[in-house]
């Protein structure tokens, strides 16, 4: 009996159908919660500056203030020791009560931490950074929720032949989220400029702060809100998945009616069926059943979205220190709060637009027909030769007239970045798992991943402080440099390729259930445990 004679009619229609407008529903839908994660947790990097600015100048000082370095590390990171945790937790919850019931409470825990960031208003400076990082750990702990659950919906909504691409381009609209983010930044800082101008008499950067400048990193913390509220609706309108209602809740009649009025054909109820397939599948996370069969690849899939998030969250965190110390970005003394604050969105909204966004793509087109394994792999030696070009010869690239080319350069990490490991370690989790545990495996390798920003973030921050005698004898210690950190990246980025190599499959091409072995189960319980991993289907190239 060929697999799909043994495989459920729902699941078979699922694998095979056409693209159909409830495709593009799912990728809009899932999409827009990668759009606001993305413009949430990134859009803090564009306005630290005006907080050191706002919150930490002292009047009578010459030169303007800027966030301690305990203060900047805890706002930057505390959304992602959140995302970390919302990962773990939804995660497990999505397998436990399944992917709809749950995908409701990270959207609106989202909304309201969105709003309630902007709010964060207090008495002392501390005291607001405070409030400021409470209501930003419970953001990330939502937009954690949406890694695993959005990953996983779209994976088995998706048909077999394009599920790469569908995936993808959930995951792509992060690129659009960051991109937005310096635009609405570009948009905020400009006009508050013009409506505000910083009085002539003011001689030093210090004085040009002008009160409205604390009304703009409010508005564009609280704007992470509304993307969130646009789509709840047609989040609650989608059925549960029919890989989850079948595989794992056991519901062959509700997921072949859900998905008659998704594909509009008609669908056999196959209860008898369902019952011989499910029959002796419960195996568990910590079960010596699942080490055998997908241990290895879960060490894979942690281990190397764990490698490109140091690098690509300490790139994406700290892109205005690496740009104030290659002087693209003028010293702070130079400027008023709100003309630094348009400065950098704009650097950052130019990478984004010619580096980042493009690099998504890439990958959205290409994923079916090069397949996983080499874009991962090609991404991960990109960025570690990319990485090194900007280290080696990193002094020559900060004498002026070298910074056009050196940010170009720079930008090709981002390219490579997510034309490689930054998309494809999203994707890969959620197809080679089995349904029960998708979501929790996903969840798993994705909060692997954040631990790695959190290293890079903090790590980064401390690392790239500078090493001149006045910040240490104002009592910043100092850091290895900004040359020494690339030189660190770019090992990470090389590690991550030999992990690729040894651990993780190729999944282009195969159904979710050859991939998780699921399939195969009944053959493998009959041969032993010796022969479950070869028999799942799983090509390691």
């Amino acid at each position: 009996m060929g697999r799909q004679d043994q495989q459920l009619q729902v699941l078979n229609a699922l694998d095979a159908a056409k693209t159909q407008w409830y495709h593009f529903t799912a990728i809009i839908v899932a999409g827009m919660g990668f759009f606001t994660d993305a413009y949430d947790l990134f859009c803090i990097s564009l306005v630290t500056k005006l907080l050191g600015r706002i919150y930490y100048t002292d009047p009578a000082s010459p030169t303007p203030g800027s966030l301690p370095p305990n203060i900047a590390a805890a706002v930057n990171g505390v959304a992602l020791c959140g995302t970390l945790a919302g990962q773990l937790f939804f995660g497990w919850l999505g397998d436990k009560l399944g992917r709809k019931s749950v995908y409701g409470m990270t959207l609106l825990l989202m909304v309201i931490c969105s709003i309630a960031s902007g709010l964060s208003f207090s008495h002392t400076p501390t005291s607001v950074m405070a409030t400021l990082c409470f209501f930003r750990f419970w953001l990330g702990f939502g937009i954690g929720g949406d890694y695993p659950l959005s990953a996983t919906i779209m994976s088995e909504y998706a048909n077999k032949k394009t599920r790469g691409a569908f995936i993808a381009a959930v995951f792509a609209m992060q690129g659009f989220g960051i991109l937005a983010g310096g635009v609405v930044t570009l948009a905020m800082s400009a006009g508050f400029q013009a409506a505000f101008p910083a009085p002539a008499y003011e001689v030093n950067a210090a004085a040009s702060t002008v009160p409205q400048a604390d009304y703009v990193w409010r508005i564009i913390l609280m704007l992470g809100a509304l993307p969130a509220i646009l789509t709840y609706y047609w989040r609650m309108k989608m059925p549960e998945t029919a890989r989850y209602t079948a595989l794992v809740a056991k519901d062959a009649k509700q997921a072949s009616s859900d998905m008659a009025k998704v594909l509009q054909v008609e669908i056999e109820v196959e209860e008898e069926k369902l019952q011989d397939i499910t029959r002796g599948r419960d195996y568990g996370l910590f079960s010596a059943r699942f080490a055998k069969r997908h241990g290895a690849h879960l060490l894979g899939t942690a281990a190397t979205w764990f490698l490109v998030d140091v690098a690509y969250y300490s790139q994406n965190l700290f892109q205005k220190d690496i740009f104030t110390s290659i002087h693209w970005i003028p010293k702070a003394r130079t400027m008023s709060a709100l003309e630094e604050v348009f400065r950098i969105s704009r650097a950052q909204t130019l990478i984004a637009l010619c580096g980042t966004v493009p690099g998504y793509w890439f990958t959205v087109f290409l994923i079916d027909i090069i397949g996983r394994f080499k874009i991962q792999l090609l991404g991960f030696a990109g960025m570690t030769a990319f990485m090194l070009g900007l280290a080696i010869p990193y002094h020559h690239w900060t004498m002026p007239g070298n910074q056009v080319i050196f940010v170009v350069l720079y930008g090709f990490t981002f390219f490579f970045a997510n034309f490689g490991p930054n998309a494809t370690t999203f994707i890969v989790p959620a197809e080679i798992f089995p349904a029960r545990l998708r979501s929790t495996c996903h969840g798993i390798s994705a909060a692997s991943g954040k631990a790695g920003a959190i290293i890079g973030a903090f790590s980064f921050l401390y690392a790239a402080q500078p090493q001149d005698k006045a910040h240490v004898d104002a009592g910043y210690k100092p850091g290895i440099g900004v040359r020494n950190a690339l030189f660190v990246l770019a090992g990470c980025n090389l590690v991550g390729l030999l992990m690729t190599w040894m651990l993780v499959p190729e999944s282009k091409g195969k159904s979710l259930e050859e991939m998780s072995g699921e399939a195969d189960d009944e053959e493998a319980s009959a041969n032993g445990g010796a022969t479950a991993v070869n028999s799942s289907g799983v090509e390691m190239v």
